[in-house]
């Protein structure tokens, strides 16, 4: 490692071309990375609500659809207003009351309730079919597109009118959150590190891998907009320690050289390698962990945050030195006293105390369990976006007009004889919170032969194997009424089809909920076993993974147990993300402590002065590491108009706080008291014989 530290700070320069050089391709990547803003693609491929949408698809061309309300419009403008919509790219179906009228069928003849299907007082709906899906790009744009030619009496509802309106306040804030990151972050390394223009380089090095990252994000095809939006703001959070660890060591070797700052830039490479790698395995154990998830979202976050740690290491050990040492003297000249105390009475007051800080662990274990399995959780996404979008405004004027939160697509046998399709939709209206179920039959009515039925209005709900019926319901999608109504309307419809497939977003978000909670249990899991193994094998011991892993999951517990005390309800994904990244991001927090704690021990430190030397040489590492972490994530929860990434972004600085204080105050005090089973069961904590021998040379001569 000493080569290549010493080949790094010899070609300093060339390494500083090849990074902005990199940024070229990365940029191109970053242009071309498609963003994914639809959750529920991510659930299983094999699963019916997903294999119902691609036969929808296949059989029928028809991807997402929106149900589009007119309001104070005559018939003929409806009508009007329709064929604009037909015309527009990736539309492919336009129903309403006038278009159907205006086909061969007399008027005279249909259903009298098709009529009060569509209209509402002076409002009419009318459902609007997508060729492409429900967050494709056609559909995306066929959206926009009918905002600009249709006027502001038009409301367009549907989960494709929010993934829109989601990608525009997502692009419009993006940028804004690595502003606000990298401005709050300098601040804090202003004040804890000792020069103004270090955190300068920090951050540029950071920028770096971060490019790189997202760039290379190109090999994935698309990436979900909730990594777009976290990538940065977490790849600065947990990767700014290897920066922090860079300079420290760099200081260090300063002493040793003095009289050459390449040889102890070399040296501080090579004994930055050993420590952010050593590090770096806890936070990529966290991240891979997300990758077992059948819910895919969680492998699109987990490859991206893994990939950016190691672009930030990579960057950390090449592009960082080199700026230091090209631009060192611009840095000596910038260089202040330390602002943050040396903790050492706090590190006193704890240690003499540990028995106070361990009980108050574990009063608080108490309420954080209880709190940690009682907070509600939503899975409706779009619940949180503001009042005032487009899609939001007409998603409540629909409910208002229609009584419909949700509606769903029936799939069932193209050859049901009409009796049963009747008697099958004549049953599910009468199923809790079914506002409507209309089917092929029940549009043209039973006078109509199906022979003489226009291709036009046929092609829309029936082809050779599967027909379309539609369902509305008068409950929220996520809702435990909308997940009972699903569960009784695929009763009703197995018994007349055993094929049948109840789709859409009310369907599908029932088997998120389902499909979630069993990852997050496997996640939790997974996470923790392997971040056990890796304190396991670093220190070569049984009982420190135990204690530095609990230490960090009673901070998780006391964080997303917060929620439930302060009435606050969680987004499905708040603690996947948060059990996964607060554990692998801050239990480097309780390693460097112990790490610390060990050397001391080894050396013949009583355990008092061992554990007291390790708390007070770490204390502000700790705190700098943590307020970074908070800085990084703080702003971004203030700022966005996104609550799931406002929400997620406020948990993981909350986290980073309580982790420190956790760290600083109970995992010491656990050191007090396991001290001796930490020795016996542990590697490298019992004294050398050189300083066994000297101390009983001592002892005796007192």
């Amino acid at each position: 490692m000493l080569k290549f530290g010493e080949w790094i700070a010899k070609h300093r320069a060339l390494i500083l071309i090849i990074a902005v050089l990199l940024l070229i391709p990365s940029a191109i990547g970053y242009i071309n990375t498609r963003v994914n803003y639809d959750i529920l693609s991510y659930l299983p491929k094999d699963i019916n609500t997903m294999i119902g949408q691609d036969i929808l698809k296949e059989d029928f061309g028809q991807g997402g659809f929106s149900l589009v309300m007119v309001e104070g419009m005559s018939d003929k403008d409806v009508a009007e207003t329709a064929d604009k919509i037909s015309a527009i790219d990736h539309v492919s179906d336009v129903i309403c009351y006038q278009s159907m009228t205006d086909c061969k069928i007399p008027v005279e003849i249909l259903p009298e309730n098709i009529y009060d299907f569509f209209n509402k007082g002076d409002t009419t709906m009318m459902a609007v079919f997508f060729d492409d899906t429900t967050s494709g790009d056609g559909t995306l744009a066929a959206v926009e597109e009918m905002r600009n030619i249709t006027s502001k009496q038009c409301f367009i509802s549907g989960m494709s009118a929010i993934t829109l309106d989601m990608k525009k306040l997502t692009q419009s804030e993006t940028l804004i959150y690595a502003v606000i990151a990298v401005i709050l972050t300098s601040i804090v390394l202003t004040l804890t590190m000792d020069s103004f223009l270090i955190p300068v380089f920090f951050m540029l090095s950071i920028g770096f891998a971060v490019v790189w990252n997202l760039g290379s994000n190109i090999v994935l095809g698309e990436i979900s907009f909730i990594t777009q939006a976290l990538a940065m703001v977490l790849q600065l959070g947990v990767t700014m320690d290897y920066s922090i660890f860079l300079w420290h060591s760099y200081k260090e070797q300063l002493t040793h050289f003095p009289d050459s700052k390449q040889e102890a830039m070399a040296h501080a490479i090579a004994a930055t390698i050993t420590s952010v790698v050593g590090s770096s395995f806890t936070t990529v154990a966290g991240f891979l962990a997300m990758c077992f998830m059948t819910f895919t979202l969680g492998l699109d976050l987990g490859i991206v945050m893994a990939k950016g740690v190691v672009c930030g290491v990579i960057s950390c050990v090449t592009v960082l030195p080199s700026m230091i040492l090209i631009f060192e003297k611009a840095i000596a000249k910038t260089s202040h006293r330390d602002f943050l105390p040396s903790f050492s009475r706090t590190s006193s007051f704890i240690v003499k105390h540990s028995w106070v800080f361990l009980t108050l662990g574990i009063v608080l274990l108490i309420p954080a369990v209880f709190g940690n399995n009682h907070y509600d959780v939503y899975y409706k996404l779009d619940s949180t976006l503001p009042k005032t979008l487009d899609s939001v405004i007409a998603n409540t004027k629909l409910a208002e007009e229609y009584n419909m939160n949700s509606t769903h697509i029936l799939m069932v046998d193209s050859h049901m004889s009409a009796k049963d399709a009747d008697r099958m939709l004549g049953e599910m209206k009468k199923v809790d919170g079914v506002q409507f179920a209309a089917g092929f039959n029940s549009l043209v009515g039973p006078a109509i032969p199906e022979e003489a039925v226009p291709d036009e209005i046929k092609s829309i709900l029936k082809s050779d194997k599967w027909q379309i019926m539609l369902i509305g319901s008068e409950y929220e999608v996520a809702s435990d009424e909308v997940n009972e109504q699903v569960s009784d309307l695929n009763t009703i419809a197995q018994r007349y089809d055993p094929e049948a497939m109840l789709i859409g977003e009310a369907p599908a978000t029932k088997d998120l909920i389902t499909i979630t909670d069993r990852d997050f249990k496997i996640v939790n899991f997974l996470s923790i076993a392997a971040i056990f193994l890796i304190i396991a094998f670093t220190f070569k011991s049984v009982t420190l993974p135990v204690i530095l892993v609990s230490v960090i999951e009673l901070a998780i517990m006391i964080n997303l147990g917060a929620a439930y005390y302060t009435g606050s309800r969680l987004s499905f994904i708040a603690p996947i993300v948060i059990g996964t990244i607060q554990l692998g991001a801050t239990v480097d927090y309780a390693i460097l402590m112990t790490t610390r704690y060990r050397t001391e021990r080894s050396s013949g430190q009583t355990k008092k002065n061992a554990i007291g030397i390790a708390l007070s040489t770490s204390i502000k590492s700790v705190i700098t590491s943590a307020l970074g972490f908070f800085a990084a994530t703080v702003g971004v929860a203030l700022y966005s108009d996104i609550g799931l990434i406002s929400e997620l972004c406020m948990l993981l600085a909350r986290g980073a706080l309580i982790s420190m204080v956790i760290v600083i105050t109970v995992l010491p005090s656990m050191f007090m008291v396991f001290d001796k089973l930490i020795c016996r069961t542990s590697a490298g904590f019992s004294p050398k014989r050189k300083a066994q021998s000297k101390r009983r040379h001592i002892f005796g001569t007192v």
